[in-house]
């Protein structure tokens, strides 16, 4: 169960090759790394499900939702140097990134 106070991050990536299986891999495996790091609750790293409504977007080729206990905790996953690298070593797999951040009430 996620906590009411959580930090919830949810990033949506658009691959620069959607058809690429090995480009989506190797971006699965680069989220993957991040899950070492203990500012993180929890994780989850997904593809698009396949439903098919008019408000459903699946557009986009992999997202990744982390769950962080406070702001302070996703303040420093930012610049924590395992996601900076994640960041350098992955960021030529994608051409768009949508974050959406909440916060609970």
């Amino acid at each position: 169960m996620i906590e009411k106070n959580a930090f919830i991050h949810h990033v949506y990536f658009w691959l620069v090759n959607p058809e690429n299986s090995t480009d989506r891999n190797d971006l699965i495996e680069g989220l993957n790394t991040l899950s070492a790091l203990t500012t993180i609750h929890s994780s989850h790293i997904g593809i698009p499900a396949e439903t098919r409504r008019g408000v459903v977007d699946s557009s986009y080729g992999v997202s990744s939702l982390l769950v962080f206990k406070n702001k302070e905790d996703q303040d420093s996953y930012q610049t924590d140097p395992m996601h900076l690298k994640f960041i350098a070593d992955c960021k030529h797999l994608w051409s768009k990134v949508i974050v959406y951040d909440t916060i609970g009430m």
